[in-house]
């Protein structure tokens, strides 16, 4: 059976992305704890339209943990204090009575606040432009389908493909990696015999891209496997660094 519950909310607020930022702090009263986070900011912006205030700025699509469209750091974790999950399926179940609960964006230089916890995330878009495709001809379905592929193959490159591109990986990182983003995305091609084509210049491009995008480097800090909704695999990113360093040698 649901309760009612009451938070202290501090959001961050900035207007544009060469404006100053701010924490802002507003009481919640009253929130079901069946409602899911984006449902309780939902009613915070009524709220706040109400009294003729502007509503705090916040990405969001389908709500159910599938586009990678909503985000933000929740008391310093990613996407909040639940394992697996995006910021629209964290509920507020997770929060007790009384608790303060701190929402952030995500802080990288590849991810520009647009306005309070939206971020420009169009520096994984140029990095997927970059090389994140194959040209190939497959053929039809039934074509595609019969080329013959290894079930472990299989396996590493759907977990690969199940990245979302959400940028959860980067704000847990303390030095603003993307490399598990770019590892995965890398990865679900390397394993394939159709990605092979475009192999050593994919991966190339790529990580041209990411450096130049002003992403950090990986140290195995582990934050990004932790914070990732869909649990992509550190693995990968080992992976992405034979792969680059395979297409310099041969």
């Amino acid at each position: 059976m649901s309760e009612k519950i009451s938070i202290t909310l501090k959001v961050w607020r900035q207007s544009a992305t060469s404006a100053p930022g701010r924490i802002e702090t507003y009481q919640v009263n009253d929130i079901d704890t069946d409602a899911s986070f984006l449902e309780m900011l939902d009613v915070v912006n009524e709220g706040l339209s109400l009294e003729g205030k502007a509503p705090i700025a916040f990405d969001h699509d389908c709500r159910e943990g599938i586009c990678g469209m909503c985000g933000a750091v929740v008391n310093g974790i990613p996407h909040g204090p639940q394992d697996a999950i995006t910021m629209c399926q964290l509920h507020m179940r997770s929060f007790a009575n009384g608790d303060t609960v701190t929402l952030e964006p995500w802080r990288a230089k590849g991810f520009p606040v647009v306005k309070d916890l939206v971020v420009d995330r169009s520096s994984f878009d140029r990095i997927i432009a970059s090389g994140g495709f194959i040209s190939v001809k497959t053929g039809s379905a039934q074509d595609a389908n019969s080329i013959p592929i290894s079930k472990p193959n299989a396996d590493k490159a759907m977990s690969a493909a199940s990245c979302i591109g959400c940028g959860a990986c980067v704000a847990a990182c303390p030095n603003a990696s993307a490399m598990l983003f770019v590892g995965a995305k890398v990865s679900q091609f390397a394993l394939l015999p159709q990605g092979q084509v475009e192999r050593k210049s994919r991966v190339d491009n790529m990580v041209a891209q990411m450096d130049a995008e002003g992403f950090g480097n990986c140290t195995n800090e582990l934050e990004c496997e932790a914070a990732c909704p869909k649990e992509i695999s550190v693995e990968n990113i080992a992976r992405m660094n034979k792969e680059h360093l395979v297409s310099k040698l041969f």
